[in-house]
């Protein structure tokens, strides 16, 4: 487990910030929930610790969550994407970013349409520049899964051109109860937020609420570069 970090979860206030913020929180770690209203915020880190394990969960605006941060992880739609960037750049000075945005446009959210740039991930690379380490991550793991005490049987890709920064991310995923798996470089990030729209097919022709993604293979990840 990751000695404890202070993990700013922007737009927490959603089903996958919500589920990261608990398994974060009952893994040790420092966990402030960011939205555009800090208010919202504060209702749904309340929410949270009453869970079991949460902790004590703070909430409050996205660019104070930021500041506040050594981890930094955008978890808000993509039509909120690029506004989000925006909103946070002041308070960014080096963090790790993990973006988990999948560029899902309505409504054909089960066809794949990537941006022009390549994937979410690489305009967050762009938009931020050196004021944070980006990195990508948990597109493929069902929300609801994360807001229960259950196993999750998914793997996390993890992306990012930093390989510190890659490891240091892909510990987290471990601290979040799921398995990591080292997946490259950020432009590779474009094919795990590809994926998303596929299992969202799968989930509609299987009538299944959560269909995931395992790498056959590898039996031990430890050692991963």
């Amino acid at each position: 487990m990751t000695e404890g970090k202070k993990i700013a979860i922007l737009g927490g206030t959603g089903n996958l910030g919500y589920g990261l913020a608990w398994r974060w929180a009952r893994a040790g770690h420092e966990v402030i929930i960011g939205s555009r209203v800090a208010e919202k915020a504060q209702n749904a880190a309340s929410e949270l610790n009453k869970k079991p394990g949460a902790g004590s969960i703070t909430g409050t605006d996205n660019l104070s969550a930021t500041r506040q941060a050594e981890v930094v992880t955008l978890t808000v739609p993509f039509a909120a994407h690029a506004a989000t960037l925006e909103s946070i750049l002041p308070g960014l000075n080096g963090q790790v970013l993990i973006d988990t945005t999948v560029p899902l446009i309505p409504p054909k959210v089960a066809v794949v349409q990537l941006p022009e740039a390549g994937s979410a991930a690489v305009i967050t690379r762009e938009t931020v520049g050196d004021r944070a380490r980006v990195t990508a991550a948990y597109h493929n793991v069902a929300a609801n899964l994360l807001e229960q005490d259950v196993e999750i049987d998914c793997d996390i890709l993890v992306t990012g051109d930093d390989p510190e920064t890659r490891r240091e991310v892909m510990q987290l995923v471990e601290d979040s109860g799921c398995r990591a798996i080292n997946a490259g470089k950020l432009a590779n990030a474009a094919a795990a937020e590809a994926l998303t729209s596929l299992l969202i097919h799968i989930n509609r022709a299987y009538k299944t609420p959560h269909s995931g993604i395992r790498i056959t293979g590898i039996d031990e990840i430890s050692g991963s570069e």
